[in-house]
């Protein structure tokens, strides 16, 4: 099958790709990048695990072609960080607030939350669980993401 070559930039890289037409986006992560904090849940898109971030928008990468990358941003879970190099403030949070148990839906509710709060600076409850209504988590830890949330939005508040 013939490869298409991208440019794209991924966690503040440069990076020229050679990518197969049917490939998905979380499979470049993946297996060529070597980038797996995305990870396959449902492979249709429902569940949220492969969740990235395209030019700051959460998207599943499940569903994104690869090629639909081309001249875009890509941050994934390994693209976070704080300002000092330690964790970034929703990682944090979902630390302090234990907003996670197997930690398979961790990396995705993670990056839905980066979006959420690029959409929402002060986000209310029901804002909250509508915006993560599509990252599934097994284990139930769904007040725990919302108190990870909260917490971000009222230390952004504090520092104010």
């Amino acid at each position: 099958m013939t490869r298409r070559l991208i440019e794209t930039t991924i966690n503040g890289r440069s990076h020229e790709l050679a990518v197969k037409p049917n490939h998905t986006l979380l499979e470049t992560l993946r297996d060529q990048l070597q980038l797996t904090g995305a990870v396959e849940g449902c492979g249709v898109g429902v569940c949220g695990s492969c969740t990235v971030l395209v030019d700051g928008g959460p998207v599943s990468s499940c569903l994104t072609l690869a090629s639909n990358a081309e001249g875009r941003e890509i941050t994934t879970i390994e693209g976070l960080q704080a300002a000092d190099g330690g964790l970034d403030p929703v990682q944090q949070a979902f630390l302090e607030q234990q907003a996670f148990q197997c930690g398979f839906c961790t990396t995705g509710m993670i990056m839905a939350v980066k979006g959420l709060l690029s959409t929402y600076q002060s986000p209310t409850e029901a804002e909250i669980r509508d915006y993560l209504s599509g990252n599934l988590c097994r284990c139930g830890t769904y007040s725990a993401v919302i108190a990870a949330v909260q917490s971000v939005v009222a230390q952004v508040h504090s520092d104010a």
